[in-house]
């Protein structure tokens, strides 16, 4: 039969559309695969753990299970001794702790979030229902990095993979965060957020700042002046975004307000796409006064005026990042406004691991990762 070679613009669209969505399925497939095999382990951990066989063994027990499951299914991968060991593990790490929220569901008043923030059964047994969702969702190699980082600490742990799969990262990436400890730096800002946003914004909002933001993959170890630090914010604007987190969009540094007949400009300004507001970043080199509190107010005052939309935007947010603040000057500063500002610190002394991918996959990157995630170390 003679080969043809057909160039119609409607058909090799159609042809590239067919490519993405098996690709799309492919990665559906990978994802559920992977599901499955982590609810495996997770039984595989329990019955271990249960039964006791290494007490009663030894510790080549692992390796005998090992060898009879692998004989009794030819052919199968993901029985290795050393993900046998992992699977109970990776039980160890979780179980407790889901254990111990539905314990404390159950032990709570049924009443909704009370003055001492404390959850209410209701939210604590859905916590509980998506942890359990949630930990088969994550790539097995992802699971073993987190087992072997926090085996002692499932609080973090937990963090982690609710990260992972709220913005996609790749194993680099996690290494990435927890080298920088976004556990304790994640929604650590000084704000007034919840006085002067709506609740669901303000915890938003609050999630997204960061106490101190890491400014290391700027490169700067010597002495320096705010222009120097902006410009190297700048330069590297991709590992800023990533420091600053998903969904933040890059619209300009010393973007220009014309404000009656005075310009002015601010140092960075973002657009936050899951808040749908404006985020205006100021930073200073030297430590948190007053006055600098009151500059950031009267910037995002000027965007709510100039650049928000009222059926689009929400009210702009400002947060100021400083190399050093007093809490108590901060906090009287916030308390002094009814705009929604955020005060943190920055820190040029942490460093990030030196590959840094970008926060959101690609498509060839996400099927490659999850495919390869879920395969690696199966028979290892």
């Amino acid at each position: 039969m003679k080969s043809i070679t057909i160039l119609d613009n409607n058909y090799l669209a159609w042809v590239e559309d067919l490519c993405t969505r098996y690709r799309t399925s492919q990665i559906k497939a990978a994802v559920k695969v992977n599901q499955e095999m982590l609810h495996f382990y997770w039984l595989l951990g329990k019955d271990i753990t249960e039964r006791g066989d290494e007490n009663r063994y030894g510790s080549s027990f692992y390796a005998a299970l090992s060898r009879d499951l692998k004989r009794l299914l030819p052919g199968a991968t993901g029985l290795s001794e050393r993900n046998i060991r992992y699977a109970q593990r990776f039980y160890n790490l979780y179980s407790d702790y889901i254990l111990n929220l539905q314990q404390a569901a159950a032990n709570s008043e049924p009443s909704t979030r009370s003055n001492n923030n404390t959850l209410s059964p209701r939210n604590l047994q859905q916590i509980v229902a998506n942890l359990k969702e949630s930990i088969y969702q994550i790539p097995w190699g992802h699971q073993m990095l987190l087992i072997d980082k926090f085996h002692n600490n499932p609080e973090k742990a937990v963090f982690y993979a609710g990260e992972i799969i709220k913005n996609g990262w790749s194993r680099d990436m996690l290494r990435n965060f927890i080298a920088t400890d976004l556990f304790k730096r994640k929604g650590k800002a000084l704000t007034n957020f919840k006085r002067t946003l709506p609740e669901i914004t303000s915890d938003l909002a609050q999630e997204l700042t960061k106490d101190p933001y890491n400014f290391a993959f700027t490169g700067i170890t010597s002495r320096y002046n705010e222009k120097l630090l902006k410009d190297a914010l700048l330069n590297n604007i991709t590992q800023f975004l990533i420091d600053l987190g998903t969904g933040f969009a890059y619209v300009g540094r010393e973007y220009r307000l014309q404000i009656g007949e005075t310009e002015k400009f601010i140092d960075l300004l973002f657009y936050n796409l899951n808040l749908s507001a404006y985020v205006v970043i100021e930073v200073k080199i030297g430590k948190f006064d007053f006055a600098d509190a009151g500059q950031l107010g009267g910037y995002v005052v000027a965007c709510n005026h100039i650049l928000r939309k009222e059926n689009r935007d929400n009210p702009t947010i400002g947060i100021l990042i400083c190399k050093e603040k007093d809490n108590i000057v901060a906090q009287y500063a916030l308390e002094a406004s009814n705009l929604p500002l955020g005060i943190s610190e920055y820190d040029l002394a942490r460093l990030y691991p030196e590959k840094i991918e970008g926060t959101i996959p690609t498509l060839d990157e996400l099927e490659k990762g999850i495919l390869s995630d879920s395969n690696q170390d199966n028979d290892q």
